[in-house]
């Protein structure tokens, strides 16, 4: 069963590393799109931490920087190399 995407949903502390797409993955497909987005236009990052990842970089700047890193990082992966795996599964569950 697909896990439903969120327009706006809260994250953890760190996405996901694994060479794979997670449910947590497919939760946050939105979130991730926001930060490529944001990273595209040149935001700053403590702005895009309280908008998109709803982090306080003000209290706890080094605690929110690597949250935001981190799912920067995941989002820049799935867009070179995750969104093959997310084709592959739904050819595989003939989608």
């Amino acid at each position: 069963m697909p896990v439903p995407v969120e327009l706006d949903p809260d994250v953890d502390d760190e996405a996901p590393t694994l060479d794979g797409i997670t449910p947590y993955d497919e939760q946050h497909y939105v979130t991730y799109l926001r930060l490529l987005d944001a990273k595209a236009e040149g935001a700053d990052w403590t702005e895009v931490a309280q908008i998109v990842l709803h982090r306080d970089p003000a209290a706890e700047k080094d605690r929110t920087y690597r949250c935001w890193q981190s799912h920067l990082t995941r989002a820049q992966w799935l867009s070179r190399e995750g969104y093959r795996r997310i084709l592959e599964k739904a050819v595989a569950e003939g989608g």
